[in-house]
């Protein structure tokens, strides 16, 4: 029987949200609602339960079977069908769609930050639209308009987080005596604040943000007794490797592991860091949702290693053509259940009644593919020499988790140093006060490997076919068009202005100056710009 329902008001609340309230829910509504919660408690109660300590997080990890992605896909639909009775932006967002009694998963319409939380005002997307919670912590992002996006987690949720995170790294990163180092951006980004506080679950924490003084006297001062972690962006780990190998450090009487996060890692990088670092392994979060939806193990890392040469293998799991190479991560569908759409998009679903603002198939805007582990095991087996390697790369954590190939952002976006970078940022940047404005047909933006495996964000201008500068007018170009593009950026992205502040070389952006036709728009088409250069 499809629900029925008093409609929501639509009040409108600053810069035009909507601020719904939950209206008198029906006899047979309030029934439904007190079964769904039931549903939902005894899934999430019994998980919660059990996994109250790391080591049980481990278990799950080590013991998970594919049966349990029923289990799974079936919480996912009953979150869906329990938040639109207890969550008036969903009930009224449902409404909107004509999905008010949708009872399949698929039925239920992707959320955005565009169609969801820049529609709704954080307390009509709260748990019985309350927003007051003792406890409660705000996270902030950045959007491409520089105006921030506020995300809130309940004490219930923040300690579901921090499990998961401290049992994974516990999983990945053993060791007696563990020091962590959260070099991460501090302040109201989830990424620093909650690593900060899920680590100290398992270890000492020490909160120095992107600071390599800090850090290199952090090592110092405390000395090679402890088994270090640092957590950072990927770039920072390679400045601070060459900070302290200009010091003379004494890398082989300390047992430093790296945490990355915030952006893509090349294999080039790994190898890099791992010259110096025992092992370096990456997580996978978004502040919209949550941090630590999936984690890089021995496993993973040698799947992607060998993807890069094994044609075979790229073809089973890839596809024919698909020249990326993702970052490969295993995740946990009983607490974040993914899916992908037809455009190759990746939904998550945060499987927790504990969720203050639940996020149900939620559209991050990061293309992906999903594998079962046994169905790339089984590929793997195939070739003896490649599953005695696989053997010994799943040896040390032995996670059964289901797989995540994330190719990246589909929105043209560049993601460096922990901030994202909006192609029409840049264009603000490129024209405003510009006296060559009328000189550019048309930009990308791309990011340049350098020597010594750094890496720079790039703005790669077209000049129209009427206007062929010579090499100083280029020149003066390409300054104006980077101190433009700085100084926009820095004004509307708050994630940017902090990288500038924390780490200087994230100012240093590249600017190339192409004739009609030239270098990335050789291949372009005339009548629609594409803004991404992958793969540059």
């Amino acid at each position: 029987m499809r629900m029925t329902t008093t409609r929501a008001a639509e009040d409108p609340a600053p810069d035009g949200q909507l601020s719904p309230r939950l209206g008198q829910l029906t006899v047979a509504e309030r029934w439904r609602r007190v079964r769904l919660q039931a549903y939902s408690w005894a899934l999430t109660g019994a998980y919660r339960t059990g996994a109250v300590n790391p080591a049980v997080w481990r278990f799950v990890a080590r013991s998970y079977h594919p049966l349990f992605d029923r289990v799974a896909a079936w919480h996912a639909r009953v979150t869906c069908r329990f938040t639109a009775t207890d969550v008036p932006a969903y009930r009224h967002f449902l409404e909107r769609n004509g999905a008010l009694g949708a009872r399949r998963l698929e039925d239920f319409p992707e959320t955005t930050k565009q169609n969801y939380a820049s529609v709704y005002d954080e307390e009509s997307r709260c748990q019985e639209g309350k927003l007051y919670r003792a406890g409660t912590i705000v996270d902030e992002s950045s959007g491409s308009t520089g105006k921030p996006y506020n995300w809130l987690r309940g004490p219930r949720e923040l300690k579901a987080i921090y499990r998961s995170a401290a049992g994974y790294a516990r999983l990945v990163f053993p060791g007696e005596r563990l020091f962590v180092i959260n070099a991460y951006s501090m302040g109201a980004w989830a990424t620093g604040t909650t690593t900060g506080a899920a680590m100290a679950r398992i270890a000492v924490v020490k909160n120095t943000g992107p600071d390599l003084d800090k850090i290199v006297d952090t090592l110092e001062h405390f000395g090679p007794g402890f088994d270090y972690i640092v957590a950072a962006y990927p770039p920072f780990l390679k400045h601070l490797r060459d900070r302290l190998d200009a010091r003379g450090f004494p890398w082989e009487t300390y047992r430093v592991r790296g945490l990355a996060g915030g952006e893509g890692m090349t294999e080039a990088l790994r190898d890099y860091l791992e010259q110096r670092f025992e092992q370096v392994r990456s997580g996978y979060g978004a502040s919209d949702l949550t941090i630590g939806m999936g984690a890089e193990t021995g496993f993973t890392v040698w799947l992607r290693k060998r993807l890069v040469t094994d044609s075979e293998l790229r073809h089973h799991l890839l596809g024919d053509g698909e020249q990326r190479l993702p970052m490969i991560f295993q995740y946990n569908p009983l607490e974040t259940y993914l899916e992908v759409n037809r455009r190759g998009e990746l939904l998550c679903t945060i499987n927790t009644k504990s969720c203050l603002q639940p996020k149900l198939r939620y559209n991050v805007g990061d293309e992906a593919l999903l594998h079962p582990l046994p169905r790339v095991k089984g590929i793997i087996r195939h070739d003896a020499e490649r599953w005695a390697e696989c053997l010994r790369a799943m040896a040390d954590e032995r996670m059964n988790l289901p797989l995540l190939f994330l190719f990246g952002r589909k929105d043209s976006t560049i993601s460096y140093m922990g901030a994202n970078l909006y192609p029409q940022d840049v264009e603000y940047g490129l024209y405003e006060g510009n006296p060559y404005a009328a000189c550019i047909a048309r930009f990308c933006l791309s990011l340049e490997e350098l020597p010594g495996l750094e890496y720079r964000a790039a703005v790669n201008i077209e000049l129209r076919e009427d206007r062929d500068l010579g090499l100083a007018e280029r020149q003066e170009l390409a300054r104006i068009c980077r101190q433009g593009v700085l100084d926009h950026l820095a004004k509307v992205s708050r994630d940017f202005a902090a990288s500038l502040k924390e780490d200087p070389t994230a100012a240093d952006l590249r600017v190339y100056v192409f004739g009609s036709g030239e270098g990335p728009f050789a291949r372009a088409s005339k009548l629609k710009n594409v803004y991404l250069v992958k793969d540059a």
